[in-house]
């Protein structure tokens, strides 16, 4: 029994961890710094904060980032 409590427990923090605001954004452009500010006035209207994730430049700035709340 105290198996199954246990379990019960693990799986609903777990869903509740997913459940918790998590999105992933992308945006490109001439300039990092310009992807950035993409990167940013999405945050912005999504009522959001963010954390790059991966940034390149390859004939061109892409910027990958998570939204958090």
């Amino acid at each position: 029994m105290k198996t199954i409590k246990n379990f019960v427990a693990v799986i609903a923090l777990s869903l509740a961890s997913f459940g918790s605001f998590a999105q992933t954004i992308t945006a490109s452009a001439s300039t990092l710094d310009a992807a950035e500010a993409q990167i940013a006035a999405q945050a912005h209207q999504a009522g959001a904060s963010y954390k790059i994730t991966g940034a390149r430049f390859n004939n061109g700035a892409y910027v990958s980032a998570e939204l958090t709340q």
